[in-house]
């Protein structure tokens, strides 16, 4: 039967819903996010990979969509199902450093880590992104911690042939002084 003049079309499903929310948290839209939040989708819910809007919205270096979702509650530590990397490993990843600023600046912690044990300062370290690292520092980040492999945010500046980043992280440990032996054996003295 069509609709009587007047008459206002259904409203999409819930799951349909969902995958809105999602799409827009992707895509940065922050003139649609609002309306799905306020029709009912968790701001924590998780997509088909474990992803939270959060995540998409970081992962993709949309800081309005960040401040947005971390106002109506969104948690800067949720992680991912996989790996359990958060909004900030993937800015860390990405190089959005607006959006780890903004994470930071909003409760994420500089020192969670993921699954394998890895944090963010790993992966700017391993991604060459020096601000992301100075950010990360700056929140107490400590590049001499290791992951589940052994490896830190040292060590992997190293293994990816990266000299400045790891001089530049070298010289931010206490343990930077003449005789350390984890950090001189980290980094190879130029």
């Amino acid at each position: 039967m069509p609709n009587e003049p007047g008459d206002l079309p259904p409203l999409p499903s819930p799951e349909r819903l969902r995958e809105l929310m999602f799409d827009a948290a992707r895509l940065g839209r922050t003139d649609v996010l609002p309306a799905l939040l306020h029709a009912g989708c968790a701001v924590e819910a998780k997509d088909e990979r474990g992803y939270t809007p959060l995540i998409l919205a970081a992962y993709h270096g949309h800081d309005e969509a960040v401040a947005l979702l971390l106002d109506h509650g969104a948690d800067p530590e949720a992680g991912d199902a996989a790996r359990g990397n958060t909004a900030l490993m993937g800015a860390a990843f990405k190089g959005f450093t607006s959006v780890a600023r903004l994470l930071l600046e909003r409760g994420a912690d500089a020192e969670t880590t993921n699954k394998a044990g890895q944090t963010a300062l790993m992966l700017a370290a391993l991604f060459d992104r020096r601000e992301i690292a100075d950010l990360l520092l700056a929140q107490g980040a400590d590049p001499e911690r290791c992951d589940a492999a052994g490896n830190s945010a040292l060590s992997v500046a190293r293994d990816q042939n990266n000299a400045a980043m790891g001089e530049h992280l070298r010289g931010t440990c206490p343990a930077s002084r003449p005789g350390s032996r984890r950090v001189e054996s980290a980094i190879p003295a130029s």
